[in-house]
């Protein structure tokens, strides 16, 4: 693959295998030339002088317009992708004073898209410099669309329904995950998908309808965008687990709600558990926290969380209420809303005290 055509001889090429690159979240690196970016909030950081910085990158589209997220020198904004399934270049910032610059290059959205990392350009005499060390916590989330950020900032329609969009609204820097992984000062791997339940055949993750139990072990997960590929679980070993599923599983049918106690329910319990259980057979160590979030969903659901906690009886598998839960909103989590989630959520982590930073 040639990539000369997009610098010059003006110019510097960073590899993505450079050594002054950190990289966060569950990424693809079977090719280190080209690692592929899945879930929402996988970053790059790189540190550099120059007055401008580009991206080598090829995005694969399943839907929505995507976007990927900036945040340079403190200053956050997004950039869409004008191209699907080929190479192209981006430039990312210019016109840049003197002195050493910060980017925080992510991913906003979740797998609506996947691109594949070629690399970044600078000016020719430009430097590049090791970031500060990643925190030592490790936080994991598998969530849904309220984990992933998505509609996140929509901030004119706070506790309504979503305004009508096409992915410009989503942004996983305004998550409560991350927004608690920030709080806590831990690394963040966001395992969340837009639509996805617990369960297999339900949820709005068309056409395929694939569930959490599907995709919590894989890198890609989606057939149309080259997945499934399996992740390599000793490469990350979270400190804090938090399960937050089960809201879309009553699409197309609220089994929980409609019958509690019917078979539906029950099968969706023991499910449940064989995955909290499936977890802890993964992480032996971690302090698990299975909640839902504040976005309006029937409370039966909640109830059957619990009731599978209680059933599990580890001290170390929890149950979490947020004070809101279920009743917040009947649209996706704004930035307030998600600021709301994570100072309770960060606050119930820390009651754990410092000691569930110390196992992993």
């Amino acid at each position: 693959m040639n990539l000369n055509q997009f610098y010059s001889a003006d110019e510097r090429f960073v590899s993505p295998a450079d050594r002054f690159l950190q990289y966060t979240g569950r990424i693809d690196f079977s090719n280190p030339a080209a690692p592929v970016f899945v879930y929402p909030y996988s970053s790059v950081k790189i540190c550099f002088t120059g007055s401008e910085l580009k991206v080598i990158l090829k995005n694969k589209h399943s839907c929505w317009n995507n976007y990927l997220g900036c945040l340079l020198d403190g200053v956050q904004h997004k950039i869409r992708i004008p191209e699907h399934d080929k190479i192209i270049c981006l430039t990312l910032a210019k016109g840049l004073k003197g002195g050493k610059h910060e980017l925080f290059f992510f991913k906003r959205m979740d797998s609506c898209h996947i691109f594949s990392l070629f690399g970044f350009i600078l000016d020719k005499h430009a430097e590049i410099f090791a970031p500060e060390e990643k925190p030592d916590r490790r936080i994991e989330v598998f969530g849904d669309s309220v984990s992933a950020g998505e509609v996140s900032e929509a901030v004119d329609f706070v506790g309504k329904p979503d305004p009508e969009h096409n992915g410009e609204y989503s942004n996983s820097y305004y998550s409560y995950a991350a927004m608690a992984a920030r709080k806590l000062n831990a690394q963040l791997h966001n395992i969340s998908q837009g639509g996805i339940p617990l369960l297999h055949g339900s949820g709005w993750v068309a056409p395929d309808y694939i569930g959490m139990e599907d995709i919590w072990d894989k890198i890609e997960f989606l057939p149309a965008l080259g997945g499934p590929k399996p992740w390599d679980f000793s490469q990350y070993v979270p400190h804090v687990v938090i399960v937050a599923v089960g809201q879309n599983d009553s699409h197309p049918s609220d089994y929980m709600k409609e019958d509690c106690r019917g078979l539906s329910s029950e099968n969706w319990r023991k499910h449940y558990e064989a995955f909290l259980r499936t977890l802890r057979r993964t992480y032996p160590k971690a302090l698990i926290i299975a909640a839902t979030t504040i976005l309006e969903h029937n409370g039966s659901w909640d109830d059957s969380i619990g009731e599978v906690c209680k059933r599990i009886g580890d001290p170390k598998t929890v149950h979490f209420l947020y004070s809101r839960n279920g009743s917040g909103t009947p649209g996706h989590i704004r930035i307030p809303e998600a600021d709301e989630m994570s100072d309770e959520l960060s606050r119930f982590i820390g009651s754990f005290g410092a000691s569930v930073w110390k196992t992993g």
